[in-house]
């Protein structure tokens, strides 16, 4: 009963839009994607909370240089990081009569690809912290960031060879895991959606370098009356510009409590039925070559085989293809 009901799933792909205006950003069509790659990096800018300022100056410096690296047509966003954005982290310390601004680089893995210090700011008008001041600066150090940003892009080009089209081998999607799930659901949707989109040409990893794609999944278990829970669980796809490709979400009720322990089969039909849709939002951005998005459920060659099935003792999984509740 419980397992039909999450086979019977609504899977949907959602169009995402980012908090902000983005540049490198549209849908030029169809072949256009499949000629030309998105952006290898997106910056995420988070409000910085070592740099002297209070709550209110930090958001607002983080916007004014999101604006300003936005206007050196650098990929930008404010806030935190997703799961393939390299991120600035700016600090400033005192010294001498002025306060100096810093900005530091990380890739998507947390490893460091540079830093550089901005010209100092009379302590004084550091602390009044006036927005047009916070612009100025930004404006100013935005292109010491930008030369920054261009080492650590030459420096990745030379350690990893990045496919958006298929055309250099499977793309290769970063995986950070699931959220949110009572019981074991956390572990056992995680095991088996790798082994699904595996069988769907895609290459599942943890770490983000090489990574074209991010995959996240989260579930959110509420109560809906009359002994029973609503189960959704959304997985979450993006590009390594940052961009939100699309999410495919599964949703239904159960008896209260029923996945409080293990998952088992129910974990195997969810990531059999997710899988799909993942690899569709992927394709449908031209992550597979054109070929290969016309094929719903192609197995290259060199993939890897099916997905393990229920252990002795579980239910055999009854799948059945999604519709609309």
């Amino acid at each position: 009963m419980i397992l039909r009901a999450l086979t019977l799933a609504t899977l949907a792909l959602v169009a995402a839009c980012g908090p902000l205006p983005q540049p490198f950003r549209g849908n030029p069509g169809r072949q256009a994607r499949m000629l030309a790659a998105p952006p290898a990096y997106r910056i995420a800018v988070p409000a910085p909370d070592a740099a002297l300022l209070s709550d209110t100056a930090s958001a607002d410096y983080a916007v004014a240089l999101a604006e300003a690296l936005e206007g050196a047509e650098v990929p930008v966003v404010v806030g935190p990081p997703a799961p393939l954005d390299w991120r600035l982290a700016v600090t400033a310390e005192l010294e001498g009569r002025g306060v100096v601004p810093s900005y530091a680089m990380e890739d998507a893995d947390g490893r460091p690809l540079g830093q550089v210090r901005g010209a100092p700011v009379p302590i004084a008008d550091w602390s009044r912290s006036d927005p047009a001041l916070m612009r100025r600066v930004a404006v100013r150090d935005a292109p010491v960031i930008a030369a920054l940003l261009t080492r650590g892009e030459a420096a990745r080009r030379a350690s990893e060879t990045v496919s958006f089209t298929g055309a250099g081998g499977p793309p290769r999607v970063r995986f950070t895991g699931v959220r949110g799930a009572p019981g074991d659901g956390n572990q056992s949707l995680a095991a088996r959606i790798r082994d699904f989109l595996a069988t769907k040409g895609l290459v599942v990893q943890d770490g983000a370098q090489g990574a074209a794609f991010a995959v996240a999944g989260r579930v959110t278990v509420a109560d809906a009356g009359n002994g029973k829970q609503r189960v959704e669980i959304v997985w979450t796809v993006s590009r390594r510009d940052g961009q939100d490709l699309g999410a495919a979400a599964q949703l239904n009720e159960v008896p209260a409590g029923t996945l409080n322990g293990l998952w088992g089969d129910v974990a195997y039909v969810v990531a059999q039925e997710a899988s799909g849709a993942i690899r569709d939002i992927i394709a449908n951005a031209g992550g597979l070559g054109e070929e290969a998005a016309t094929r719903r459920d192609s197995q290259p060659r060199g993939a890897a085989g099916p997905a393990v099935p229920p252990a002795a003792g579980e239910a055999a999984p009854m799948p059945a293809p999604p519709r609309a509740r």
